[in-house]
């Protein structure tokens, strides 16, 4: 019905002078999938804080315009407004208790309770729980995302693709849900775990429930969305029946300008100096375990490692720069480098650009400039300046080196002494990559690089990368879920199935070798990546 349409009316949003949303104007009708997008620094996060009340918004100085439900304003200051007038979010951060199950996760702070005999004596809090019946809630939020797991399971150790579907059947487990928003879903999905969330969301929507769906993947927009919303610097720039719309015309759209990830024709020479050797590698890490991994990589070329989550893939990188538990043989120019030793791998050349931006990548309360400098700092004592015996860090070098990288790669930020926790996420990427490449490495790992970053964004990176190989002779190895982001700039690509290689292909292989490959279907004589 019209009157549960949600509507942004003229919303504006400023940060002292600076306005990140300028006059925004968008609706969401009830069973509607409404795609937003928009590079990162767009405009998407803000306008979404706002909606759910978040309270960045409100200790910043709130607002112009209104957001409307059915016609009036909403009126919406704190989440709890927002849930209480049916809007519900699923945040691309898990916001998960890991020592919890994914029933009492699923029903946090909406447990079912019963009296007792304590609660009678000294009030509802020491209420017990009626676990059956939040177990049996639960398991209805499960069926509806076709999870099929038990809901007691606790949710520490979970693959992370199970957590967001936890995080999504909390959210349609709450009473009177009339729009939900889908912020990055499938950015850490497989394939088929995105296939059944974008078959999940349609059921959503046809029970009447309007999406606001927000993903960087213009493919998946084509597929789910009846309509999109495009925004840039800020500003509204089109609406769209999706149906009337391409993604090339989306992404034009976007950025401005047409953009392209294709594979440059031709290849290149490679030198014949191995720069690193790894033999049957093993590596505990939780849910991408490694089980014997045999590689070599020759100096200045771009290795791709891909293949389906939870195969092993991004364990061989986060083995080799010891942040799991690992052994096997890794020899670095010659060098056999120490397991579990990061500071020895970085003093040795190498560089790591972590998956987990949040956990392991960033300091997340702390400045630009710093994340940027630290590693640096840390290991090679740069941006340091002697005062007799005694070494303090060099503020000016620090922060005319991060207004560098900051102008380099395009990082959407304030200026670098803003802190790295307020940035979107594929700026605070940037930042990462900015401080891999401040250690001038010999050698770059780089996992996920482009996780959660809009085309515009990942081209950028992309084509850094490729420039970092042509033009200064860095040696990178690739660890990417998409396939299509491997194949346009590596020599070669590596899939990981079940903890090995399973095979090397060209990038320019068919779509049907890579996979069946990924699959485990064929295994190639190639094995291991040696020429």
């Amino acid at each position: 019905m019209s009157d549960d349409i949600l509507r942004f009316k003229n919303v504006s949003k400023a940060y002292g002078d600076h306005y990140v949303l300028k006059g925004i104007n968008m609706e969401v009708r009830p069973g509607e999938i409404h795609a937003l997008i928009g590079e990162n620094g767009a405009g998407k996060s803000t306008l979404m804080n706002i909606l759910f009340g978040m309270p960045v918004i409100h200790e910043t100085g709130g607002f112009e315009g209104t957001v409307e439900i059915g016609g009036e304003d909403a009126k919406i200051m704190t989440p709890h407004d927002a849930m209480t007038k049916g809007i519900g979010m699923v945040h691309q951060e898990f916001m998960l208790l890991p020592g919890f199950t994914i029933a009492e996760n699923i029903k946090l702070n909406r447990e079912i309770t019963k009296p007792s005999l304590m609660s009678k004596l000294f009030g509802k809090r020491l209420e017990s729980l009626r676990v059956t019946d939040m177990n049996s809630d639960a398991r209805k939020a499960l069926d509806t995302m076709e999870m099929d797991i038990a809901e007691y399971t606790m949710v520490a150790g979970l693959p992370v693709g199970h957590m967001q579907f936890v995080e999504i059947a909390r959210e349609i487990d709450k009473t009177g849900i009339r729009f939900l928003v889908f912020d990055e879903p499938t950015a850490v999905l497989t394939e088929s775990e995105t296939k059944n969330l974008l078959a999940a969301i349609k059921r959503l929507a046809a029970k009447g429930i309007g999406i606001v769906f927000i993903s960087h993947r213009l493919d998946e927009i084509i597929e789910v969305s009846d309509r999109v919303t495009i925004l840039r610097d800020g500003e509204w720039v089109a609406t769209e029946e999706t149906k009337n719309i391409t993604a090339a015309e989306i992404a034009r759209l976007m950025v401005g300008r047409a953009l392209s990830i294709e594979r440059e024709e031709g290849g290149r020479e490679i030198s014949d100096e191995v720069m690193l050797e790894v033999k049957n590698l093993r590596v505990k890490m939780p849910g991408e375990e490694v089980k014997g991994v045999d590689l070599k990589v020759r100096r200045g070329e771009i290795v791709g490692i891909g293949g389906l989550a939870g195969q092993g893939k991004l364990g061989i990188a986060n083995g080799i720069m010891g942040l799991y538990p690992a052994d096997g043989k890794v020899v670095f120019k010659g060098q056999e480098l120490k397991f579990n030793d990061p500071k020895g791998a970085i003093k040795a050349g190498l560089a790591f650009v972590c998956e987990d931006r949040k956990g392991v990548g960033l300091l997340l309360n702390s400045p630009i400039d710093l994340n940027i400098a630290f590693t640096a700092l840390q290991t090679e004592d740069k941006f340091l300046k002697s005062f007799g015996p005694f070494k303090i860090s060099d503020q000016k070098a620090i922060r005319a080196h991060a207004d560098e990288m900051i102008k380099e790669l395009d990082i959407r930020c304030t200026s670098a002494a803003q802190n790295a926790g307020a940035l979107s996420g594929g700026n605070q990427q940037k930042v990462c990559v900015a401080r891999a490449l401040t250690q001038e490495p010999e050698l770059l790992l780089v996992s996920e690089p482009t996780r959660g970053i809009d085309i515009g964004a990942k081209k950028l990176i992309l084509d850094l990368l490729r420039q970092l190989s042509e033009e200064k002779g860095m040696t990178i190895i690739m660890t990417s879920s998409e396939l299509a982001e491997l194949r346009s700039i590596c020599d070669r690509v590596l899939i990981v199935c079940e903890g090995k290689v399973a095979g090397e292909l060209a990038p320019t292989a068919s779509d049907a070798e890579y996979g069946l490959m990924m699959s485990g279907s064929r295994v190639s004589k190639n094995e291991g990546g040696e020429d």
